[in-house]
């Protein structure tokens, strides 16, 4: 996958910078969907690819970041790229912690947006990856008995085998081959792998 196979969304309310912009990103082989207000862009359906925001943050109605807010509350998740005229540090400073990749003062160097954009859809390939990982880890230990469940718990925390059997009143062969059964379903080699997968997944085990 190429950085062409990304999507660039553009939302300003002035039709001559959004036709602007539209041209930059074309020109470096990206596909642009443009869009005139915050509504309009809430109402379109993402496509399932890497892609960007490139956003105004002062519109009529519907502010950038209100929609960003929104976003976040939809849980749609989606690189967002700030541009204005008027912006002032609370704006950016709001904008970064709710996760913003950059923030853009009008009139800005073609190339410092298309590096931004570059930089944003990189983030959201590689964001998309790790969740990718994630779900297959999620799926793997679903297929996990209860008593898996268990010595698994065990096992990420740093217990020994004899301490897990004595813990759970079973004799330490029971847990070695319960331990193995697991290290098969979550497709892992080794204990360090295993914990990694579970930290990666950020899961909660019984």
């Amino acid at each position: 996958m190429t950085i062409s196979d990304a999507d660039v969304f553009v939302v300003d309310d002035d039709s001559l910078i959004r036709d602007s912009l539209e041209q930059l990103v074309k020109s470096v082989g990206l596909k642009a969907d443009t869009f005139s207000s915050t509504r309009a862009f809430l109402d379109t359906e993402l496509p399932d690819k890497p892609g960007c925001l490139v956003l105004d943050i002062r519109m009529p109605g519907l502010s950038g970041l209100d929609l960003q807010d929104e976003l976040f509350k939809r849980g749609r998740s989606i690189p967002i790229i700030f541009i204005t005229g008027h912006g002032t540090v609370p704006m950016s400073v709001r904008a970064m912690k709710a996760g913003a990749v950059d923030f853009l003062q009008k009139p800005f160097e073609d190339q410092e947006l298309l590096d931004a954009i570059h930089h944003a859809i990189k983030q959201n390939r590689l964001t998309r990856l790790d969740k990718v990982e994630i779900d297959k880890i999620e799926q793997r230990i679903k297929f996990l008995t209860l008593r898996e469940h268990e010595i698994l718990v065990r096992v990420t925390a740093g217990m020994l085998n004899k301490q897990i059997a004595y813990n759970l009143k079973m004799s330490e062969n029971t847990v070695k081959t319960h331990r193995a059964r697991i290290m098969r379903k979550m497709e892992v080699e080794s204990l360090a792998e295993l914990v990694r997968a579970t930290e990666k997944a950020g899961i909660n085990l019984p």
